[in-house]
């Protein structure tokens, strides 16, 4: 049975169910989606009859009880073709607004509807199962608030998530991860662990405030990219944070996605917030002639971006208003096209193992409806894409019409130690913002021709991949990526010139480390450092402080008994070489 399809027809039986038990409220969408389904509900008829909360945990437990009397009904789908006219007037009898607006964006004379049951009726394309008996396992998981359309002038709606499967076995193994992905939660352990915040209230939302811990994360990652981004050739730029509209109407970005772009002016003049690093890049190579001998050139940012991300979308770390993208273009000749693809590629896989993903997924994404250039670029950049993957032997998906405006797309989602996607790496092959800046380079005959460029982010957005740290590793991070590798204990206060001397002897030699001089029993600074999730704990008594060593205390596994400093550091650094 086709999941989507049972899925689909579970969130019918749920909207039947919400119908049934509050008459007023009116229905809205509820698609399959990923992991199960929703529904939306306008549920502001239903608070104005005196009801304080719709839809609350026992709401809940009162509509899986009426589905599955819809369930155990065995109720058939019953699809029925009409006309528009004709749909209008049966939603318009049943106050259903929000499926009379949808009637009116349906651009065919007929539609189809769906009947279940004595009275309820949706409108929808399907296809639904054959009845509502063939629904076997099923649970409502959560509710959230969710715009109409996604925008937040509209109505604020009532979502209902749910999800079903065709076993109560793979039910219960979704439940499982649901609940282990509540405990890894970047959105609770990142302010938990002091790594971030987002102070929606002062600051406003989607903009992240990383703490002392999370800076650090930061800086090594960052420090890590740069590191091997410069053993690859690419050479480092910085680039401004606002640039004139000008520039962005010429590269495209100002009529295909003005409205996620932050605009202001300055004297008269209309400036953009940057939300693409791209035509910084292009300034940079345009700045001097190049030859062909130069290609391919290499541009690399850590560029912080900003776009107007709609408030009912907005996601922790992982849609945000704000954030930084390890962006990458390269100018090159056609015939070094697939010899960049394919490193890039290879450059993507290497990275992930060092941050200990092992799993990918791949797909290529063509040209979509809004789109710039011509139908042969279009075509010699999809083939590059095409042929590059196949000549690696990895295997992907095509997505039809989803690349960006300017070209095809590769991109590679990694799976989490829950199995879950992220989206991180893409890889973009564009000819038509080089025609739009008319860059050239001096070929070896002397004539002018024009560059291929190719966009490209490794962990994509920092902020998104720092999430996914957290929530792969549930925050207990390798030696190598912890903020604060080490703890210092002394046992009492008379060895703090101890403690001192041996966390500066530790950060000289590279180990960031922490001393905690609270007046706590050992017991309680052990399990502080386990709430905090410090890889090494280190103990310092009488006998340490006269044998210049630490007793070493290692997170998961426990006392790793006693060893001189110069042992200890031997051994971590060993340990962080091998990340």
């Amino acid at each position: 049975m086709d999941l989507n399809i049972l899925r689909h027809s579970c969130a019918h039986v749920m909207a039947q169910a919400v119908k049934e038990l509050w008459p007023e409220v009116k229905l809205a969408i509820g698609p399959p989606i990923e992991d199960g389904f929703y529904y939306d509900f306008d549920t502001s008829a239903a608070l104005s009859a005196g009801k304080k909360e719709v839809f609350s945990d026992e709401d809940l437990v009162k509509i899986e009880e009426k589905m599955a009397q819809i369930i155990h009904k065995d109720e058939p789908f019953l699809r029925q073709e009409i006309s528009k006219k004709q749909a209008e007037e049966l939603f318009g009898q049943l106050k259903e607004d929000y499926k009379l607006e949808l009637i009116g964006d349906i651009p065919d004379e007929k539609v189809s509807i769906y009947k279940t049951g004595d009275s309820f009726v949706d409108l929808c394309r399907g296809p639904h199962i054959e009845s509502t008996g063939k629904i076997k396992v099923f649970k409502l998981l959560s509710v959230a608030g969710a715009y109409w359309h996604g925008i937040e002038t509209n109505p604020m709606l009532q979502r209902i998530y749910g999800t079903c499967f065709e076993t109560r076995k793979e039910l219960d193994e979704y439940l499982k991860d649901v609940e282990e992905s509540k405990l890894r939660d970047h959105r609770k352990l990142g302010p938990q662990l002091e790594f971030f915040d987002i102070y929606q209230e002062d600051a406003g939302p989607g903009l992240v405030f990383y703490h002392p811990k999370g800076a650090l994360l930061r800086k090594i990652i960052e420090d890590y990219e740069k590191t091997e981004h410069l053993k690859r050739g690419y050479q480092m730029v910085i680039t401004p944070h606002i640039m004139q509209a000008e520039l962005w109407k010429r590269s495209g970005h100002y009529d295909y996605y003005r409205e996620n772009m932050y605009t202001f002016k300055i004297q008269e003049k209309e400036f953009v917030l940057k939300p693409m690093n791209c035509p910084g890049h292009i300034l940079i190579y345009k700045s001097k002639t190049r030859s062909y001998r130069d290609l391919p050139i290499r541009f690399f940012e850590l560029g912080t971006v900003y776009r107007h991300e709609k408030a009912g979308v907005m996601h922790g770390l992982l849609r945000v208003r704000g954030f930084t993208q390890d962006d990458a273009h390269i100018f090159c000749l056609a015939s070094q096209l697939k010899a960049e693809i394919k490193a890039i590629v290879e450059f993507v896989f290497a990275t992930m193992k060092v941050f200990g993903f092992s799993n990918m997924e791949i797909g290529l994404s063509t040209r979509p409806e809004k789109s710039i250039g011509s139908d042969q670029d279009w075509k010699l950049a999809t083939d590059a894409l095409d042929e590059s993957l196949k000549e690696l032997d990895l295997s992907y998906s095509l997505n039809e019409g989803e690349g960006a405006f300017y070209g095809p797309k590769i991109d590679i989602k990694l799976k989490d130690a829950l199995k879950r996607a992220w989206q991180c790496a893409t890889i973009q092959c564009d000819f038509a913002l080089p025609k739009r800046f008319e860059l050239e380079y001096v070929d070896a005959d002397g004539s002018l021709k024009q560059p291929i460029m190719l966009h490209r982010v490794l962990l994509g957005s920092l902020e998104r991949f720092v999430a996914c740290l957290i929530e792969h590793y549930a925050a207990d991070l390798p030696l190598w990526l912890a903020p604060i590798q080490t703890v210092v204990v002394p046992l009492k206060e008379d060895l703090a010139e101890y403690a001192s001397k041996v966390r500066n002897i530790l950060e000289n030699n590279g180990i960031r480390t922490e001393i905690d001089m609270r007046n706590e029993t050992l017991n309680k600074r052990i399990r502080q450092a386990e709430l905090e999730k410090i890889p090494y704990l280190l103990v310092l008594g009488e006998r340490e402080a006269k044998t210049d060593s630490v007793s070493v205390r290692k997170r998961h596994v426990g006392d790793q008994g006693s060893a001189s400093i110069n042992e200890f550091i031997e051994k971590i650094k060993r340990e962080i070489e091998v990340k």
